[in-house]
């Protein structure tokens, strides 16, 4: 028993001096067979003196704003950033649209905007009928014409009718001023009018709905 003992202790003892030295040889496990390490020579352990990972020192000021990494570097100082459309991507800008309707229209309103653009229609009318004038009358028109019904209309008592003395020109001014102003009262009149049958339909179907575009 004794013996038994001692031969333990003795492997036991070489086998903590094989440890040390760092070289592991043969060892005996419970059963007495003896067993071989073939791994050969092992490097010694070495110790970790770095800190550890809470006691790192921040990137950056103490106490700053945290910055996360970026995936891509900031651009050179004084140059604009320039975005690079992805490929195949919709590189023309959407037009924004937008759907209104004109629910009401003031008749005030609609009888002021009437009542001026009536007067300038009025004003180039009479313009219009001026200038007509003059090239009919530069080209000879009138003397031609009225001859023509002079000879027709005339007889031995009478020259006929007279069409250049009934086409001057300040007689064909009043006349078209005379049609200018009924045509300002006119306009002015049925638009306003207008406002009003339109307000009247407005509240039974909503309205004329206009689709309004961004300009590009």
């Amino acid at each position: 028993m004794s013996g038994a003992t001692g031969a333990g202790s003795a492997a036991a003892g070489a086998s903590a001096g094989a440890g040390a030295n760092g070289a592991r040889g043969s060892a005996t496990d419970s059963q007495g067979v003896a067993v071989t390490d073939t791994r050969g020579q092992q490097p010694p352990y070495e110790t970790y003196s770095g800190p550890l990972p809470g006691e790192r020192p921040q990137s950056g000021q103490s106490g700053g704003p945290y910055h996360p990494p970026q995936a891509y570097g900031a651009p050179a100082s004084g140059t604009a950033a320039v975005r690079v459309p992805r490929t195949g991507a919709r590189t023309t800008p959407r037009t924004r649209k937008a759907r209104l309707r004109v629910a009401k229209a003031d008749p005030w309103s609609v009888m002021k905007v009437s009542f001026l653009l009536s007067i300038a229609l009025g004003i180039c009318t009479v313009v219009a009928a001026a200038v007509l004038w003059m090239v009919m009358d530069a080209m000879g028109v009138f003397s031609t014409v009225g001859g023509t019904i002079s000879e027709a209309t005339g007889s031995n008592e009478s020259n006929g009718f007279d069409l250049q003395s009934f086409l001057s020109l300040p007689r064909v001014l009043m006349f078209t001023s005379v049609i200018a102003v009924i045509d300002v009262v006119l306009m002015t009149a049925l638009a306003t009018l207008g406002a009003f049958i339109y307000n009247l339909s407005a509240g039974f179907v909503g309205g004329v709905e206009l689709t309004l575009a961004e300009d590009e």
